[in-house]
């Protein structure tokens, strides 16, 4: 009697959760629908910029249907690297408004009005579907989350107000590599390995202790690194927190298109991201929907093309660790101990610059460092045994395969998270027996990437020590 009353507690809990689920689906929907029909449009209207003491200060103008205004912006602070004086008006402002484009995405969001007015430029057909592919797949998650069903076609219309273009971008760049940190293992990674092979800038958006000090680590100075400095505009948190539309966005792209204005006023010829081949795996299976969508090799190569098409045939943007995995990119890690106590991943402890602990993203680190870091010096990173923690079972269990969907977050694939728990299992057991599936992702190599020749030669030969 009681097993049967279980069952149909369990039964009746299971039922009221998939009702919620529906209603909830229904009631954004709905609010998806009502918004469009109460906001009629979105307004690209100017971008302004100055340069004052070496200081490089932008700010962009957006209107929700001219009832609510939004003007967010950015800083450069000097640095004795950056040569504003070869890049001219025409040139600042083709990157500037292709910067101002993806901008405008996280306030649009908002109310997801159907068109999109766009006034400083011109785009070509060509350019708007490009434009709509990046808004509607980067906001894959966005949607899906908030239960809205759409189509890219429908979704938006974007309507340039203006006839002028863009001029393409041609200035003489050097054998220089900017590196974008991220305070995370992979970007760490991309800078041992790069950094005594060739002239490297670093460049990190809103500094915080573990992007500074992974900078510090690797031997730069502050007036080595590039920063840019963003600041999201108060009214759009403020609609947030009232009720307006709200959810992920394609951060990745963002950082795409400011790295170019950073390589461009460097002379740098390459931009040489962090992203590995392990971002290309949906988070809900059989779909589009990707967290990683703009660090994977799709939206990689989609960026690649609109940059030689319409901004630079120069400058060549790439992820360095496309081939490889998270698995690989562990080991690689592994071997720089120097870094084990700055180096931060978790986005809920980013504030404090610290680990949670908690969040899919500290237990799947943890998990996919478990192979090549001993247990007390993890221990020592996070303050506990993460695979010890019960109430961490049911982000697990995401992470695995177990459930439907993995986790909203930057974390590896199903296999590589299964064949690093197969391993631990084996240490605890004491069983030398060879873990085949890890064996098999550490002699990994994706060939679909844009690496350029003297970079995979990098890349391979340390691949190939680490083995």
């Amino acid at each position: 009697m009681h097993y049967e009353l279980c069952i149909m507690n369990y039964n009746f809990t299971k039922f009221v959760n998939q009702f919620l689920d529906v209603m909830a689906t229904y009631y954004d929907q709905n609010k998806y629908n009502s918004l469009r029909e109460e906001y009629e449009f979105f307004r690209f209207q100017r971008y302004d910029y100055t340069l004052e003491n070496d200081v490089f200060s932008v700010k962009f103008y957006f209107s929700l249907d001219d009832k609510y205004f939004f003007t967010p912006s950015f800083e450069i602070p000097k640095r004795k690297f950056y040569n504003w004086s070869d890049v001219s008006k025409n040139q600042l402002d083709t990157i500037l408004f292709n910067i101002g484009m993806i901008e405008l995405i996280s306030y649009w969001k908002l109310a997801c009005p159907k068109k999109v007015y766009i006034s400083p430029f011109k785009l070509d057909t060509n350019q708007i579907l490009w434009w709509k592919k990046l808004y509607f797949n980067g906001l894959g998650e966005f949607f899906y989350l908030n239960g809205i069903k759409e189509n890219i076609n429908d979704f938006m219309e974007i309507i340039c107000e203006s006839d002028a273009s863009c001029e393409k971008i041609e200035l003489p760049l050097k054998e220089t590599t900017l590196v974008p940190i991220g305070g995370g293992k992979d970007s760490v990674v991309t800078v041992e390995l790069l950094k005594n092979k060739m002239p490297i800038i670093p460049l990190i958006i809103n500094p915080r202790g573990a992007t500074t000090e992974c900078a510090v680590t690797a031997g730069f100075t502050e007036e080595q690194v590039a920063v840019i400095k963003r600041n999201l505009d108060a009214t759009m948190l403020r609609l947030n927190n009232e009720g307006f539309l709200n959810g992920h966005t394609p951060f990745s792209a963002m950082l795409a298109f400011y790295t170019l204005l950073i390589g461009f006023v460097t002379n740098s010829k390459y931009i040489a991201l962090s992203n590995e081949s392990s971002a290309n795996e949906p988070t809900v299976p059989d779909t589009e929907v990707n967290h990683q969508y703009s660090k994977s090799i799709a939206f990689e190569n989609d960026f690649r093309d609109y940059v030689e098409k319409y901004i630079s045939s120069e400058i060549q943007y790439f992820s360095f660790l496309r081939p490889i995995n998270e698995v690989q990119i562990a080991s690689l890690f592994a071997k720089n101990k120097d870094y084990y106590k700055v180096f931060k991943s978790c986005n809920v402890g980013s504030k404090t610059d610290s680990w949670c602990g908690k969040c899919p993203k500290c237990l799947f680190t943890y998990l996919i460092m478990s192979p090549f870091i001993p247990e007390n010096e993890l221990i020592e990173i996070y303050g506990r045994n993460l695979l010890k923690d019960n109430e961490l079972l049911p982000i697990l269990k995401q992470l695995k395969g177990e459930v439907d969907v993995k986790p909203f977050e930057c974390v590896g694939t199903i296999e590589e998270v299964n064949a690093c728990l197969d391993f631990c299992q084996k240490a605890n057991s004491r069983d030398v027996t060879p873990v085949a599936s890890l064996e098999n992702l550490l002699n990994q190599y994706d060939e679909m990437n844009n690496l350029p020749e003297h970079f995979e030669a990098i890349l391979k030969d340390n691949l190939f020590k680490n083995n």
